[in-house]
């Protein structure tokens, strides 16, 4: 067992972002404020560090398993600012999951910023399921950034799926993803978002289908509150005879902001596109029906945001 040492304020980051309560078996690196805290491959994936410090590049053997990667990173330092590239390399016929995110506690008056840069190969026939969960707090000043920016690269016939979460306490963020998907391959997004405060959060996707039979499907579930700004932009283009949906689904309340932008682009006659927005408040008889319960009325909105969210 490699013995990682974190102190209790890192340990719950890890449990918020990474459901870690102890190190994880098979593969892993832990970051903590700037530099590894932990690491260990296994025979079918290593994990080997970039020269310059400032990421990892990721190697999953064709074939490989029902095995997991975690690469979570936690931040405790105020002022700390850090961009980070990980690449990974999905074998062909492997099927694994990746569970990465980053959780910041700023308990001081400087910013302390993140940026993830995540390249996905995944080869012909695999899959790959890729979680990112992100999540601040302290009692600071300087504020929490989070930008991840994610690339996908789809080979034939290949799988990714992608469960995209803020949990809470990011003050601004910009999540850019692009996706590239050859011939039968299926792209899933799932995003869930919630801001409050004076919280900032930008969505970009851009999702390229290539090849014949490419399928791709980005949902977006969000809530704004307070006085946060919320943008939703996913452009879907179809280059071949293909099927792609994309969707918002949003609860705004207070003075929340959120706009939604479509963008699909059709280059092929079978290129099949669709995109669907929502933005409302919760319904009143939703409440009355919880508070006849015996909730109160803001028991009630909790109780709708947090089955809304999940």
């Amino acid at each position: 067992m490699i013995k990682v040492q974190l102190d209790e304020i890192q340990k719950r980051l890890l449990r918020e972002v990474a459901d870690l309560h102890s190190v994880p078996e098979g593969a892993f690196n832990i970051r903590s404020n700037g530099a590894s805290a932990g690491r260990q491959s296994t025979a079918n994936i290593d994990i080997i560090p970039r020269p310059a410090g400032d990421g990892l590049e990721v190697r999953i053997k064709p074939g490989t398993k029902n095995e997991s990667v975690h690469i979570p990173v936690v931040m405790t330092k105020t002022g700390l600012s850090e961009v980070v590239y990980n690449d990974f390399y999905i074998g062909e016929g492997a099927d694994v999951t990746i569970v990465a995110g980053c959780g910041i506690d700023n308990c001081g008056p400087k910013d302390s910023e993140h940026d993830g840069i995540h390249r996905f190969y995944v080869g012909k026939g695999a899959k790959v399921k890729y979680v990112e969960k992100h999540y601040g707090s302290g009692t600071g000043t300087g504020k929490r950034i989070l930008n991840p920016g994610t690339e996908v690269y789809l080979e034939e016939n290949a799988v990714a799926e992608m469960e995209m979460v803020q949990i809470k306490g990011v003050d601004d963020t910009e999540r850019t993803t692009t996706a590239e998907l050859a011939a039968g391959a299926r792209l899933v997004v799932r995003e869930r978002l919630m801001t409050h405060g004076q919280q900032r959060a930008i969505s970009k996707y851009v999702v390229h289908m290539n090849g014949d039979g490419a399928t791709a499907d980005v949902v977006s579930r969000s809530v704004a509150r307070d006085d946060s700004h919320q943008k939703f932009d996913a452009v879907l283009v179809g280059n071949a005879a293909c099927s792609g949906h994309t969707e918002c689904d949003s609860i705004i309340m207070d003075n929340g902001r959120i706009l939604a932008v479509p963008g699909l682009e059709a280059n092929n006659v079978d290129a099949a596109l669709v995109h669907e927005a929502a933005i409302g408040k919760i319904a009143g008889d939703q409440i009355i029906k919880l508070m006849t319960l015996g909730l109160t009325e803001q028991e009630a909105e909790e109780q709708i945001i947090n089955g809304f969210l999940k």
